[in-house]
């Protein structure tokens, strides 16, 4: 269902932006990108960035709980995805980080929360290590940390990436979503809505090069050891699905011992009812269990081992 902003934001040959009642949305300008910005709520300033392929509209229902406590709600369609046009859909590593860096800028916002999911948290990932203080307190979704240790047990969690990165333009992604990512079947509604936007071929055409210029070389820096050598401060809380096949309690605890080596305060907690799609498979407590963290008081101890949570 299109939105009335529709035909005064986008050209009309675009695809209609699917229905989310009580969200406002406008473009942001900044060099060489026009990014949609979806936005809900009045308060401290939450920015939530998307999975793939996923956009906005990932946080239809997560985004408007977040709000209801009080807190502005961002939800930008990042280069390459959604309703955002850029002068070149191709990126490096750092793209969407200075992207963001530059819509933050651009709003007024020096600090902010952060929620992401998927591929928009390698980006969460790197505003956090490289720019901690725009960051306030992060949660991050159904992605392991940038410190933990590569072992063959973690292969099967990278089973999905030759689809993207060997993607062929009109090639269909609908396998994305299917029973080994989410908890239940998603209603054909809902994944039309989610792909909706690779009808743009500029967009279609930026899967390939999101995961060969920036999946690709973060991974082989998480590889490296490179954020092991680092330290984050940005109190983070890591969130997986109870039944995520490829992430869960018993590999998170073999591949992230010791975190107190690599981090100030970090939480591991999981959600019932809920795989890799969790905003889909359970929305309410996705904005629970992030508010939960979002909201804990500033005066928290950190540092240490008495500082690491394993849910």
């Amino acid at each position: 269902m299109d939105t009335p902003q529709h035909d005064t934001l986008f050209p009309a040959e675009w695809p209609a932006l699917p229905d989310a009642p009580g969200f406002t949305h406008s473009i942001v300008e900044t060099p060489g990108l026009r990014t949609h910005l979806a936005e809900i709520g009045e308060g401290d300033p939450v920015l939530l960035l998307h999975g793939c392929p996923e956009h906005w509209w990932q946080w239809e229902t997560v985004a408007p709980l977040v709000a209801a406590r009080g807190y502005r709600v961002l939800c930008p369609d990042l280069r390459g995805a959604g309703w955002t046009a850029a002068a070149d859909e191709h990126m490096d590593r750092e793209t969407r980080l200075q992207d963001i860096l530059a819509i933050l800028d651009e709003l007024g916002i020096a600090r902010a929360h952060l929620l992401s999911h998927d591929l928009g948290a390698l980006t969460a990932m790197q505003l956090s290590y490289e720019h901690p203080e725009r960051v306030r307190r992060a949660v991050q979704l159904s992605v392991p940390p940038a410190f933990m240790a590569f072992s063959l047990r973690t292969l099967p969690g990278f089973k999905h990436l030759p689809a993207f990165l060997f993607h062929r333009p009109g090639a269909s992604l609908r396998g994305t979503f299917s029973s080994e990512y989410a908890a239940r079947p998603l209603p054909d509604a809902v994944i039309d809505a989610h792909l909706a936007p690779l009808r743009r071929p500029e967009i279609d055409r930026a899967i390939r090069s999101a995961s060969r210029r920036l999946i690709v070389p973060e991974g082989l820096r998480m590889t490296a050891g490179v954020y092991r050598r680092r330290r984050l401060t940005v109190p983070t809380r890591f969130v997986y699905g109870r039944e995520d096949r490829f992430w869960n309690e018993a590999i998170m605890r073999r591949i992230c011992r010791h975190p107190e080596r690599y981090a100030d305060r970090v939480d591991f907690a999981y959600v019932d009812g809920a795989s890799h799609f969790m905003t889909d498979d359970a929305p309410g407590a996705v904005a629970d269990v992030a508010l939960e963290w979002i909201e804990q008081d500033a005066g928290a101890p950190t540092g240490g081992p008495e500082a690491i949570r394993w849910g």
